[in-house]
């Protein structure tokens, strides 16, 4: 085997046994810590959101959008550990090693599911960007329910330091930086 010199040892050997490679990963490149927005739409400081399970911090630390388009991605690439049979909810675990739960609206746990779409199942891997639940905002507003999201970093005790990066009512995009976890 030669050594392609542009990619390295770990390409070649990859390529040699027959795996399809599609270029850098996450796991290649240096972690900086900055968790990108799942949703578009308003930042919210966490203390602001109104529930004081998300406000406290009880399940852990991170920012919240009042979104705008009814559309949850992933922000990385990981593993569906959780969706809710409820479809409000989704935990994942990005292949950085950082546990995320991004919980759509204050309540909406009681329609059900109704007004939620998933697109993905528990155990799937996704990629950074790709639809996880679409919502109804209409709907879920309509039946009396708030719809801003908290998005978690669920193993913030392991890290020394989880913060919002988006100034509160700054208007985010999908893929803009959100939060930050330093080591």
């Amino acid at each position: 085997m030669s050594i392609d010199k542009t990619h390295g040892m770990s390409y070649n050997i990859v390529n040699e046994i027959g795996i399809t490679y599609s270029g850098e990963t996450e796991m290649n490149s240096p972690d900086n810590g900055v968790i990108t927005s799942p949703l578009s739409g308003k930042a919210v400081k966490l203390e602001n959101v109104p529930d004081p399970t998300f406000a406290q911090g009880i399940l852990g630390l991170g920012a919240a959008i009042e979104p705008t388009e009814g559309k949850v991605v992933a922000p990385a690439d990981g593993k569906v550990e959780t969706l809710f049979d409820t479809l409000h909810a989704v935990g994942l675990t990005l292949d950085n090693g950082k546990e995320l739960l991004i919980h759509v609206g204050i309540n909406t746990v009681a329609l059900n599911g109704e007004g939620f779409m998933p697109h993905v199942s528990e155990g799937d891997r996704v990629t950074k960007g790709q639809t996880l639940i679409t919502f109804d905002i209409d709907l879920i507003k309509s039946k009396g329910y708030q719809t801003v999201t908290p998005v978690l970093v669920g193993n913030s005790d392991d890290f020394s330091a989880v913060e919002q990066l988006a100034a509160e009512g700054a208007q985010v995009s999908i893929g803009d930086e959100l939060i930050k976890v330093t080591d």
